[in-house]
């Protein structure tokens, strides 16, 4: 978004234009650091507005900050026909009002009649909403002033009491409009009972994109991203030797959302395959190459590898228990304190006397570790890597033998595997500082191999 004229240019495109044309919704998240600033650091856990608000610190102030930030995100698409004073009026009421409501929901905690954790819930909401509505009311404003007929889908309900669903909201404003007759641009954020920022965090704006496509039957939805969905990440193996997938299925799109690679947030994922509809991930700075589309039936015609990934930000586990051996549900007390703790495990591999279970490291906490110890006679917690061989057609003899081998002649030492009957995931665990050099290899030997072949 902070890269509009790209946006403008390669893909909305101007009428008269080749490609051009109506009959296209956009979806738009807030400018890049913005949310940030709005809630907390997404990797730093620096605090931003939001953790002001609940630590009773100077929101205020920060809210100015914000505002003086966000004109200078608005100063750098004058060039390209930002109404700077129209935009800036909009900020301006929108951070009056954001302030008003804080005040009030101080207030009201300070009554001590409604619990905090409900009033701290609406604020995360609130203020999580201002990123996208700042940068779809600029993006509507852009096109008008660039002769394209384009209309706001404001789905924040900023001044809007009307208890709707998320879901509800959205039939509701898309009532009042249509796509056929001007680009339709809509907040990332949609308002509505479930709390679309409690229920889905910092994903939301894939479930308002889901939503929106589901509910008017698109032909396609289409992502764009930074880079294109590539065998490997391309900034450990480089650009030059990250393959575009081209193509693939929901399935494989679920195992990346497992290990936080997210093509679409999961929950946003299976609205668009139950209907049918096909996902496009497409690179925004290379607009004429195809992508990778991921639909419901689609099965690689050769057995090959498509995606290498993983996370080193995991941790192993592992409860040993001599008691465990031929014990029935063994493990359903082990599952029970992790549902307790809110944790879901990523992998799980196990033998006659020990459940290694691989989490996110950020889940782990003072209190898990010393319950499990009270019950069990050995509880061992590693940092380590997961990395992943993934594909829609890997359900073949020597595939999983070739992905050993690759790791194995570069000193990598598997500590835990995993492969389910369906076979479109194997899973290796190992040391956190092999993850990169884990990574290329694989991908040279696996995905690169194949091109060469």
């Amino acid at each position: 978004m902070v890269q509009f004229h790209n946006v403008l240019n390669d893909i909305i495109g101007y009428p008269g234009s080749a490609g051009f044309r109506y009959g296209r919704v956009f979806v738009v998240s807030a400018y890049a650091g913005v949310t940030n600033m709005l809630l907390e650091d997404k990797k730093t856990k620096a605090p931003g507005i939001y953790q002001y608000f609940i630590k009773g610190d100077n929101y205020e102030s920060a809210l100015d900050y914000l505002l003086d930030e966000a004109l200078l995100i608005n100063e750098s698409f004058i060039n390209i026909g930002l109404d700077t004073k129209e935009c800036q009026q909009f900020l301006i009421e929108r951070i009056i009002q954001t302030k008003a409501y804080l005040n009030s929901m101080e207030d009201i905690i300070a009554s001590g009649y409604v619990g905090r954790d409900s009033i701290f819930s609406a604020a995360r909401e609130l203020l999580a909403s201002i990123g996208e509505a700042h940068s779809a009311f600029n993006t509507v404003n852009i096109l008008r002033n660039n002769g394209i007929l384009s209309e706001l889908v404001d789905l924040t309900g900023f001044r809007d009491s009307k208890q709707l669903s998320i879901s509800e909201r959205i039939e509701k404003s898309f009532k009042c409009v249509n796509p056929q007759e001007a680009i339709l641009v809509t907040t990332g954020y949609t308002k509505g009972i479930e709390g679309i920022m409690r229920e889905y965090q910092r994903g939301y704006s894939d479930i308002t994109f889901s939503k929106i496509a589901t509910h008017l039957d698109a032909d396609e939805a289409i992502i764009y991203k930074e880079y294109h969905l590539s065998s490997a990440d391309p900034k450990i193996v480089g650009v030059d030797k990250a393959i575009v997938v081209g193509r693939t299925n929901y399935d494989v799109a679920d195992q990346l959302a497992d290990i936080g690679m997210e093509a679409i947030h999961p929950n946003a994922s299976k609205p668009l395959e139950m209907a049918g509809i096909n996902l496009r991930i497409k690179n925004t700075f290379e607009p004429d190459h195809p992508g990778t589309v991921i639909s419901n039936d689609y099965i690689g015609p050769q057995a090959k590898i498509e995606i290498i990934a993983g996370s080193d930000k995991i941790v192993v586990l592992e409860i040993h228990d001599t008691s465990m051996v031929g014990e029935t549900g063994f493990d359903l007390e082990i599952m029970n304190k992790f549902m307790s703790h809110n944790i879901s495990y990523i992998m799980k591999a196990t033998n006659a006397n020990s459940i290694s279970l691989v989490i996110w490291e950020s889940d782990l906490n003072d209190v898990l570790v010393p319950e499990l110890e009270a019950e069990y006679q050995t509880v061992t917690v590693q940092e380590a890597a997961i990395v992943c061989v993934i594909g829609s057609n890997i359900a073949m003899p020597r595939i999983l033998a070739k992905a050993a081998n690759a790791l194995a002649k570069n000193n990598i030492n598997i500590k835990c595997v995993s492969q389910s009957l369906r076979q479109v995931n194997m899973q290796f665990v190992i040391d956190r500082k092999m993850y990169n050099k884990a990574i290329i290899s694989l991908n040279e030997d696996l995905c690169l191999a194949d091109i060469n072949q």
